[in-house]
């Protein structure tokens, strides 16, 4: 009796992992929100591309990059989160699925995360630079540069200490495997 229950918790602990597809298809609603908003700022650039101001236009496409950047990041979450928890994804032979699809563990993923949060915030750093004049003429300027710059400088260091960590815990494992 006691195998009969075990064996039914244990299919239905199995199971619940089918309660995150909700979350994933959040997501998917995000990158379609993150659509709308590419497409606003994508319309609100034309003119601004146009009426010359270099500086302007300039952030306007670093503006399209992260939101990109963004969209790429969550598309990468989806695949690799429900391959890894939920279930394997059949595309069947079709020649656009992509090559890294099915081979990005849990580990990959945080990695490809942080580095995606680094490449977000090393745009919004160069947004920052682009318009460096105007900061530190603003009263905080001085402040708020170094907040940008430390937070950066913050998330790099996490990345590089996620590699390290990543990288000690698999020469551990192969280790213990030979």
């Amino acid at each position: 009796m006691n195998k009969k229950i075990e064996h039914g918790l244990e299919h239905f602990m199995f199971n619940s992992r089918w309660l995150l597809v909700p979350f994933y298809l959040g997501l998917v609603g995000g990158i379609a929100l993150l659509l709308v908003k590419f497409v606003k700022a994508f319309i609100a650039l034309v003119p601004t591309v146009f009426s010359g101001d270099s500086g302007a236009a300039l952030l306007g496409i670093l503006s399209l990059v992260d939101i990109t950047l963004v969209a790429n990041l969550l598309i990468i979450i989806i695949f690799a989160g429900y391959e890894n928890f939920v279930s394997k994804i059949d595309t069947g032979d079709n020649e656009d699925r992509p090559s890294w699809m099915g081979h990005v563990s849990f580990s990959d993923l945080k990695l490809k995360l942080i580095g995606s949060i680094v490449a977000i915030s090393g745009i919004e750093l160069l947004k920052y630079f682009v318009n460096i004049k105007e900061i530190i003429a603003s009263p905080n300027g001085h402040y708020e540069l170094a907040w940008v710059v430390g937070i950066h400088f913050i998330l790099v260091l996490s990345g590089v200490l996620f590699a390290l960590m990543d990288r000690i815990a698999g020469s551990k494992h192969s280790a213990a495997e030979h």
